[in-house]
């Protein structure tokens, strides 16, 4: 079992910056590539970012590449995702989960994922 712990959510102008962390406890973490997800109210999960276990590759989605930065330091089991120039499109609960390195499967899909944090609130105004 690998346990996720988000922090870092909050509300935010638009324009401004939050920092996401994820903290991991159960399991070696560096076994695990990472990903951030949202899901907006009434819309589905959606695929932010993701890193993989070294830290070596890294995906985002379009709508926040050049804004949005994911990191992970593998001595502190802790993923990161760093949001600049935020928008009100941006408001969403954020998610990381945590996809095994066994597991070769697409990192922007939500199944390809075992374990998943209680999400964080991040609310942008306008």
């Amino acid at each position: 079992q690998v346990q996720l712990v988000e922090s870092g959510g909050g509300l935010v102008q638009a324009g401004g910056s939050l920092r996401l962390s994820c903290a991991a406890s159960g399991r070696t973490f560096s076994d695990y590539n990472m990903g951030w997800f949202r899901q907006a109210p009434g819309k589905e999960r959606e695929f932010v970012a993701a890193i993989s276990w070294s830290g070596g590759t890294l995906y985002y989605t379009d709508s926040v590449k050049g804004r949005f930065t994911i990191s992970r330091d593998n001595a502190k089991n802790t993923v990161y995702l760093q949001m600049n120039i935020l928008k009100p499109e941006d408001t969403a609960v954020y998610y990381c989960a945590a996809k095994s390195r066994s597991v070769s499967s697409p990192y922007a899909e939500v199944k390809s994922y075992g374990y998943w944090g209680q999400g964080a609130q991040v609310t942008v105004s306008s």
